[in-house]
């Protein structure tokens, strides 16, 4: 073996000088730290407290409304029974369920119009205004906003109480009842809701309006485009995003509002007409004692909530918009 052929072999060898360095293996990375599990890390501690505070919650509400579970269940006098679809039946079977049930749609319904109306409005208002006067409205809607809903409710009753309220003293309307009436105690809630709503939805499409370019609106206004046209034609689609939100929110709190109904209409008004789902479910669970009744009209209202929620979603992925 010659001194050449010796100092090649050598110099193969792994390690040895001179000799490139093989690639590494690829090992297969940790589960814990692939690209895709990276953002639950770091959304795990959220989810675990959600977890707490909704998951078990739920799972109670829903175990209960397939249980006889009654004020003699538990104080322990009888044992508790399974009762399976029961509660749901004898639910769907009471006609004034279904009463309340519409009259919580529509007042929900015609809450959200009324709530993203005015805040869209005002939204556009705030930035056709000066500094000052945008200021003003902000702190006003504020304070709203983080008015409580007892204390807004009360405040509200004592406006257009028929004997010291100022309302009907500036309108001569007398001695006029507002929460005697069905349609005028809703519209006198509707008021209330829409007052310490609406903020939500200003601030937030006024921050999103700002957030548009603002050479886009001011193309649109030199094509001779009205406020409404540029609203409707420019603002709404590239604030799609943001008003499918305040949408949703808007539903949600309104489909299930209860501090108003209740205090400002008495628990729920003359012989239950004014009773939306939460205080009709409130009633049967603590008023009548009947807790898996009113565990079946919550696990309603979840249900129907989701499916509006997801309607809506699908809806506006119809339309190619990215959430």
């Amino acid at each position: 073996m010659t001194a050449n052929t010796t100092v090649r072999k050598a110099t193969e060898r792994p390690g040895a000088v001179g000799t490139p360095a093989r690639p590494p293996r690829n090992r297969p990375a940790s589960p814990a730290l692939r690209p895709g599990w990276t953002p639950w890390l770091y959304l795990l501690p959220a989810l675990v407290l959600l977890g707490g505070l909704l998951v078990y919650p739920i799972y109670q509400l829903g175990l209960i409304s397939f249980l006889e579970y009654t004020q003699a269940q538990v104080s322990g006098g009888e044992p508790t029974t399974f009762q399976g679809f029961g509660n749901y039946a004898a639910l769907f079977r009471d006609s004034q369920f279904w009463q309340v049930l519409l009259a919580t749609v529509l007042f929900a319904a015609a809450c959200v119009l009324a709530t993203l109306l005015v805040g869209c409005a005002l939204a556009v208002l705030l930035t056709r205004v000066r500094a000052l006067p945008r200021l003003a409205l902000m702190m006003a809607a504020l304070g709203a906003w983080a008015t409580p809903a007892i204390t807004g409710s009360t405040v509200w009753v004592f406006l257009f109480d028929p004997d010291f309220g100022p309302v009907n003293r500036v309108l001569g309307l007398g001695d006029f009842s507002w929460t005697y009436g069905r349609y005028s105690a809703f519209a006198l809630v509707l008021l209330e809701v829409l007052w310490c709503s609406f903020p939500f939805v200003m601030v937030t499409v006024y921050a999103g309006i700002r957030a548009i370019p603002g050479e886009v609106l001011e193309a649109a206004a030199l094509d001779g485009a009205s406020q409404w046209r540029i609203w409707r034609s420019v603002m709404a689609p590239m604030l799609r995003p943001i008003l499918v939100v305040v949408t949703i929110q808007s539903v949600i709190w309104d489909f299930k509002v209860f501090t108003q109904i209740y205090v400002m209409t008495n628990g729920g008004g003359i012989a239950g007409q004014n009773l939306v789902l939460n205080v009709y479910a409130y009633q049967k669970a603590f008023a009548s004692s009947q807790y898996s009744l009113g565990s079946a009209i919550g696990v309603v209202m979840l249900v129907i909530l989701l499916a509006v929620t997801l309607v809506y979603l699908r809806l506006v992925r119809r339309q190619g918009e990215e959430l």
